[in-house]
């Protein structure tokens, strides 16, 4: 009998230091890891996450890109790769390597039967990583690579992104908007950081979907916008494999955001999207921790989130 959701993890994706005082610390996985080893999900298969490999990396990002970031890795300290916000420490490579590798793992077994599921919960976070440079805390966009990794290695024609963190994934959008058989769709505070996300932005293929949310949107406001938005052109594109960009700082507790969700709303919608994978997908969705910097936040948003993914 196969798992029904898998979940890698290592440790080396604690040794991403960005530096005392950043948000995106390693206490955010070490919350994940205690809400997902309770009693009520001893049914998970737990995998240690492979490393992933400059092949893998090079479907989204520059050569020259990840040369640069291999380079830039420091014996000591930390280093900046943008204005201040996305750090290098000398653990960060192998943490964002064995992101690539949960991801393009999670992929593989679901492309091969070896679970219904699977939540990679793995630091540092990747959706604001475009292909040719690092935002927002991130380094590499494991959540992209994933997706055209099953696209390229398993030939499939319609594979989805679905991103629900507070912050929009421009990076995701970046690497997305030019290409056939990927889609995007993102729900997001708008007026937030990286300003990107308007719905004007659809892609020159028309495979970006853009759903803003305002300051302050409730339970009530967030289903309607992704029950009369984001689920119709999702089951529209029917796609053949779904990744999730599964973000937890639009919980109402996070401090770097504004909107109102609760446990509930993670626990909705991600049923939602497997309601329509396994219409669609024969039910394969690989999920990937983003970003959620309140503990409580994180850790009962991403709780519920596997809650709903274990069915």
């Amino acid at each position: 009998m196969k798992p029904h959701t898998r979940i890698y993890t290592h440790v080396d994706c604690y040794d991403h230091q960005p530096g005392e005082g950043h948000p995106e610390s390693p206490q955010r996985l070490a919350v994940v890891l205690e809400a997902l080893k309770t009693p009520e999900f001893a049914a998970l298969d737990w995998q240690e996450a492979p490393l992933g490999t400059r092949a893998q990396t090079e479907l989204i990002h520059d050569a020259d890109y990840y040369d640069a970031v291999s380079e830039a890795v420091p014996l000591r300290g930390t280093v900046p790769l943008d204005g201040g916000d996305t750090m290098l420490s000398p653990g960060s490579w192998q943490a964002v390597m064995r992101c690539i590798g949960a991801a393009c793992a999670g992929i593989d077994d679901v492309m091969l039967g070896e679970a219904a599921n699977v939540f990679c919960a793995t630091r540092p976070c990747g959706h604001h990583a475009e292909p040719d440079r690092a935002m927002g805390f991130c380094i590499f966009n494991q959540a992209a690579i994933a997706a055209a990794h099953a696209s390229r290695s398993y030939q499939l024609e319609r594979v989805a992104v679905i991103d629900f963190d507070v912050h929009h994934g421009n990076g995701t959008q970046a690497a997305f908007a030019p290409l056939p058989g990927l889609f995007y769709a993102s729900c997001h505070q708008s007026p937030l950081y990286p300003g990107t996300g308007l719905r004007s932005e659809t892609g020159s293929r028309n495979n970006i979907l853009n759903v803003p949310l305002p300051p302050g949107c409730n339970s009530a406001m967030f289903r309607d916008r992704v029950r009369l938005d984001m689920l119709p052109a999702l089951r529209a594109w029917a796609p053949q494999l779904l990744v999730i960009s599964a973000g937890f700082d639009a919980h109402r507790d996070d401090p770097l955001a504004g909107l109102q969700l609760v446990d509930a709303d993670f626990h909705w919608i991600t049923q939602e999207l497997m309601a329509i994978a396994a219409d669609t997908a024969q039910g394969r969705i690989v999920s990937i921790l983003e970003g959620g910097y309140s503990v409580g936040g994180l850790a009962g948003g991403a709780a519920a989130h596997v809650r709903a993914l274990m069915g």
